[in-house]
């Protein structure tokens, strides 16, 4: 069993960014936009502007009272969609519940759009043409790279049908002629599907979801579940899973260091652009 660690990865790919946005001599300006004060959102942040900065990106973040309303976000998005420094633009979410994230998200301009979520660049996965991939989903495929993982004509389940992970990622193994099976919560007997899958990705948020019993020998598990359970960070798969697995992505160290590693992907190649 080979644990598949996107802190690896991320480390070589930041060493090559660096290198790239030097070379290249790329003048990328990102900015963050924060409502509120949400420590979980502290936390990535904090991350996006560390290894941004360090392989020299400009970064920002502009952070806006919690009772800031949505006309004043737009009307920013709005202002950095045309201020000519700015590469990307990153709306942070969770966002208070009187703005709506879907619609303020959808108005970063697709040149803009880091996270991948404009209308345009979900489509462009759907349809074959891929543009700029929401970042967990380009993080996962970048493991299955660098493990030499082929995804042509392999059972993939994916579980979890959210427009941020579940249904671009499904899209996007399609697009590597893998055969997808997209779960979610109305999937009656999971485990008749997970049970037949060569890799096994979820994308929910459930402790222990994907059992032992639920899987075959060697199976490829990517997991993007990120659960607190007495203090400590744990992802959707039991840990008895492990015996069976071919390769496994922990929780954490796994797909999570990969998104904020994609960010700085996407910046790239919105630059270039």
């Amino acid at each position: 069993m080979i644990i598949i660690s996107g802190t690896e990865t991320r480390k070589k790919l930041l060493e090559d960014y660096k290198k790239t946005i030097e070379k290249e001599n790329l003048d990328i300006g990102l900015s963050i936009i924060q409502v509120g004060d949400n420590p979980s959102s502290n936390t990535y942040i904090r991350n996006k502007l560390k290894y941004t900065t360090e392989v020299g990106i400009k970064s920002e973040l502009i952070k806006l009272d919690e009772d800031v309303s949505e006309e004043k976000v737009i009307k920013l998005i709005k202002k950095l969609n045309k201020d000519p420094k700015v590469t990307g633009i990153i709306l942070q979410s969770p966002l208070p519940a009187h703005i709506d994230f879907t619609k303020c998200a959808r108005l970063i301009s697709d040149e803009k759009d880091v996270d991948g979520f404009s209308e345009e660049n979900l489509f462009s996965i759907r349809d074959n043409n891929e543009k700029i991939i929401p970042c967990t989903v380009k993080g996962i495929l970048r493991l299955f790279e660098a493990y030499d993982i082929n995804l042509e004509g392999k059972n993939v389940v994916v579980i979890g049908r959210s427009n941020i992970v579940g249904r671009p990622l499904a899209d996007a193994l399609i697009n590597r002629n893998a055969t997808v099976t997209l779960c979610h919560s109305k999937t009656k007997d999971m485990k008749e599907h997970t049970k037949r899958a060569d890799i096994v990705v979820s994308a929910v948020g459930k402790p222990k979801l994907i059992t032992k019993g639920m899987v075959k020998k060697d199976f490829i598990g990517i997991d993007v579940g990120i659960n607190v359970v007495n203090g400590k960070l744990v992802g959707d798969f039991a840990k008895n899973t492990y015996e069976k697995a071919s390769f496994i992505t922990p929780v954490p160290g796994g797909v999570g260091p990969m998104t904020v590693a994609m960010i700085i992907d996407n910046l790239i190649e919105l630059k270039r652009k």
